[in-house]
């Protein structure tokens, strides 16, 4: 199995990290974020899909132009796809459509990747993780000694309990990679996410 390669980028005012995913000469690109396109340019050669962890602006905003630019299609958690098109949060974000919706816990294959979508709802309807091969995007699920928000409009606290209850399962550690700051485990993540059950109860 050829090795991934992974580049990114923090983007926009919240430093969302887009990233680009690299396997056999062909690129995914995840949560392209607010300006990400010209970036994701210099650094593609055969960009082939983008793919959404979960439908917020600041990790969507790139979406429409990037897909047209190079004709691939996007895919969305499907709970999450009306944040493409309606811009609930009124940020004036570009409009794009889900060519895929990704329903809860699903495995697709895109050119050389197989890749695996875990929903992890709580912070959105449609949050999820993404994992290819041995590494993980955890969108805004996950960071680096934190959790993602669950006081949003659309968020629900117990559903997040119950999304860490679920990664707390994991028996494989393997990288993770944030939608925002640094990169963390799985074993990092699940030394720390005890306390956080506590906090939301």
């Amino acid at each position: 199995m050829n090795k991934l390669t992974i580049k990114s980028k923090p983007c926009g005012s919240y430093s969302t990290n887009c990233y680009i995913v690299t396997k056999d000469n062909q690129d995914i690109i995840i949560d392209p974020g607010v300006d990400a396109t010209s970036w994701v340019s210099d650094n593609t050669t055969n960009p082939i899909a983008i793919l959404n962890t979960h439908g917020h602006f600041d990790h969507v905003w790139s979406n429409a132009q990037i897909a047209k630019l190079y004709n691939i299609p996007i895919y969305c958690p499907k709970d999450d796809a009306f944040m493409l098109d309606s811009d609930p949060f009124e940020q004036g974000t570009p409009q794009s459509k889900a060519n895929y919706l990704i329903d809860g816990d699903e495995s697709i294959i895109i050119g050389s990747f197989n890749i695996r979508y875990f929903l992890h709802d709580g912070h959105t309807p449609g949050c999820s993780i993404i994992e290819i091969d041995d590494t993980i995007f955890s969108g805004d699920f996950i960071f680096r000694g934190s959790i993602g928000r669950f006081d949003f409009p659309y968020s629900d606290a117990n559903k997040m309990r119950e999304s860490i209850k679920k990664f707390m399962l994991r028996d494989k550690d393997m990288p993770i990679y944030c939608g925002h700051g640094k990169p963390t485990t799985v074993s990092q993540a699940q030394a720390m996410l005890p306390a956080w059950l506590e906090h939301i109860s």
